[in-house]
């Protein structure tokens, strides 16, 4: 039995698996909303009140593994742990609490979701393009079965984006639409950076994984949008109704309280990505990085030493 905790700039997730007659079983799983990230763009730290959020949240995880017999765990530290200056000080506590965790690149975390995506697709010869949306990055690949043709980690995360595009909660309502202008304007100059190699990819179906695009998918369908989609008319028509949600409390089927915080960053950065690399819809995938994680250490039998280091090898995946 495999253990893989993933540390996100907004949510903590540990996954508990097994390999059962040639596939991974998932025995357990557990998510909590920690935002390490939150102000880490501003400050350039991690804050106590984050800090002890992370902490309580690792010293949870650890009794849940206590109650199966892991062989081996895997964590990784995602873009918060790259950015933060005190990300260190927060590795050395989680030491005490018996986790060791290793902080991974951008591109390293895109090969994981991607590998976490295609793990729950049927083998085609499709070329897909997979984008994850989280705290602090959102990282981009395209592949053809087990072949990654772009692999890209960009700094756009709704974390970073609620703090710097919606910080004061007192906005009026025509202030809140010109903020989500501003913010997937934002969104997508960046993503632009790498729409030429997105295009050249020469993709046909598009899937989008993370929090955010599960939160989004789950509002669309719940307007009549579509089952685990999101699409781009769908975002422009429910905009209007987005700002009036959280400018006066209307009610906004599909979305989940803890959620609420995320809900204008996700729109900004959806938006600004689908404008930037063309796309009319995205298919939500259940499965990312966790999945990846541990699809890699189940398949790839890599020893937990060289995993823990940080240093993950170009990955060959093996066949499903």
């Amino acid at each position: 039995m495999h253990a893989c905790i993933d540390l996100g700039s907004n949510s903590f997730h540990l996954l508990i698996g097994e390999w059962r007659k040639g596939r991974i079983a998932i025995v357990e799983r557990l998510s909590e909303k920690v935002q390490l990230g939150e102000n880490v763009g501003s400050t350039g730290n991690i804050s106590q009140q984050a800090y002890q959020r992370g902490m309580a949240c690792l010293h949870r995880f650890k009794l849940l593994m206590r109650q199966y017999p892991i062989k081996n765990y895997w964590a990784l530290g995602t873009n918060t742990f790259r950015n933060a200056q005190n990300s260190s000080e927060f590795i050395k506590a989680a030491q005490k609490i018996g986790i060791e965790i290793a902080i991974i690149t951008g591109v390293q975390e895109a090969i994981l979701v991607y590998a976490g995506v295609i793990s729950a697709l049927p083998i085609s010869e499709s070329r897909r393009l997979i984008l994850d949306v989280g705290g602090g990055s959102t990282e981009v690949i395209a592949g053809k079965g087990h072949e990654r043709l772009i692999t890209e980690s960009l700094p756009v995360g709704s974390v970073a984006w609620r703090d710097r595009f919606f910080q004061v909660p007192s906005f009026s309502r025509a202030h809140l639409l010109s903020q989500m202008d501003k913010g997937a304007e934002e969104a997508c100059r960046l993503f632009e950076n790498v729409a030429s190699a997105v295009r050249r990819a020469d993709w046909n179906e598009a899937y989008a994984s993370s929090g955010t695009m599960k939160m989004l998918a789950s509002i669309c369908e719940e307007h009549g949008f579509g089952q685990k989609q999101i699409s781009l008319e769908a975002l422009k028509q429910l905009k209007d109704k987005m700002a009036d949600f959280v400018t006066t409390g209307e009610e906004l089927p599909g979305l989940k309280e803890r959620r609420r915080d995320l809900l204008l960053p996700g729109w900004c950065i959806v938006t600004g990505l689908m404008h930037a690399y063309d796309i009319s819809l995205l298919n939500f995938s259940g499965t990312a990085l966790r999945e990846g994680m541990l699809d890699f250490l189940v398949k790839n039998k890599k020893t937990i030493e060289t995993l823990q280091s940080g240093n993950l090898p170009e990955v060959s995946f093996a066949k499903h």
